[in-house]
């Protein structure tokens, strides 16, 4: 459709250098790190020397960034649940809510990937709620924030060099912001193994156990929940572009098994259902895109508000769901086997569906924008 035309000459082509960097070097390499449930420091180090550890920072378009999600997540699913959460999240937030001393402390290392963050809001015990119900806590003891509690599901928890917290202040009650170096006594992350999808992200446990931090380490932009909504609101968004990314991977890999598989004594490219399905994984992936290119548009005009968030990313992870589906079965059985991709994909869009805000809670969100009235509990 044309989308990547839109861009700059510049920026389009560095799209198409990172577009064959990461189908030929990336792509075949994690399937083997996925199986193992294991994270590419190699692979990470490569990206960051492109430049994919700065999209947030480096003056590039929103198109670009988009389409630069689309791209890892052709190759990686999971690479790009790093990319885009290092974006959005860490890099952004920092960049976005902290203190001068903070990005320089900070900043740096994370545009080359050569330093990590993770970002911890979700909790044992909360998720669709956290705004409400989030117990992790903090208090001010002298010169020092001491935080207590329990996150779960967090990208990167067991690797990275601090963990961005949410905790409510006892003081206030107010949920804030704080970075917390993951050697400091009290942290503790256990990885989270068994995953359908997402092998390679390593997601933990956290628990905090009186930890101490000093009081600079508040980010000063994030002394309430609603100082994140933009951040959180843009992340929702950026996982659209995922499920662009994984419906390309789906069709590219039904398309180039339907022309080497044969069945009957021909290609099953030559099959009517065949044919029929390609062009509904090819047709769901251009909407998908579509949408998020116009989404794009209306975010770099600063207009982006959390129900079209909530529509782009609800719309195109269902797509995506329905797309990877017929990939699997035009692959028959081969389709279950991570050998040949398409079941790689097939658990990894079960996550795509689930996290940022599961399917259910953002259709609830555009349905609450459409009629004015609130269906949540």
């Amino acid at each position: 459709m044309y989308i990547a035309d839109l861009l700059p000459a510049a920026e389009r082509e560095r799209y198409a250098d990172m577009r064959e960097f990461l189908q030929s070097a990336v792509r075949p390499a994690s399937i083997d790190y996925w199986n193992r449930e294991e994270f590419p420091f190699g692979l990470v180090a490569e990206l960051g020397k492109r430049g994919l550890g700065q999209l947030q920072t480096d003056g590039t378009s929103k198109l670009f960034k988009g389409l630069m999600y689309v791209e890892v997540a052709r190759a990686d699913v999971s690479l790009s649940a790093l990319v885009g959460i290092h974006n959005e999240l860490i890099v952004g937030m920092i960049d976005a809510l902290g203190s001068e001393e903070q990005k320089q402390r900070w900043l740096p290392g994370l545009a080359t990937f050569t330093q990590l963050g993770a970002f911890a809001l979700t909790e044992p015990e909360h998720g669709s709620d956290i705004a409400g119900g989030l117990e992790t806590s903090a208090r001010l003891d002298g010169g020092e924030w001491v935080i207590s509690g329990a996150k779960r599901w967090i990208g990167s928890g067991t690797i990275a060099d601090f963990a961005l917290v949410w905790a409510r202040d006892q003081a206030d009650g107010q949920i804030k912001g704080f970075i917390v170096e993951t050697d400091r006594p009290g942290y503790r992350a256990t990885r989270i193994a068994n995953k359908i999808g997402l092998r390679i992200m390593q997601n933990a446990d956290i628990v905090l156990d009186n930890v101490r931090i000093p009081a600079s380490n508040l980010l000063p932009g994030a002394t309430d929940f609603a100082k994140a909504n933009d951040l959180l609101r843009d992340s929702r968004a950026w996982v659209g572009w995922q499920a662009a990314g994984i419906q390309l991977a789906a069709f590219d890999i039904a398309r180039a098994y339907a022309l080497e598989r044969r069945q009957f004594g021909k290609e099953l490219a030559r099959f009517q259902l065949v044919q029929q399905q390609l062009a509904e994984i090819l047709g769901n992936a251009s909407a998908s895109l579509a949408l998020m290119a116009q989404l794009a548009r209306i975010q770099g005009d600063g207009k982006l508000e959390m129900a079209q968030a909530a529509m782009a990313k609800s719309t195109c992870t269902r797509l995506a769901r329905s797309s990877v589906a017929m990939g699997r079965s035009l692959l028959g059985g081969n389709g279950i086997s991570a050998d040949y991709e398409m079941g790689k994909l097939f658990g990894d869009a079960e996550i795509l569906y689930t996290y940022e805000g599961s399917y259910e809670i953002n259709s609830l969100i555009v349905g609450r924008a459409v009629t004015g009235k609130s269906a949540f509990v």
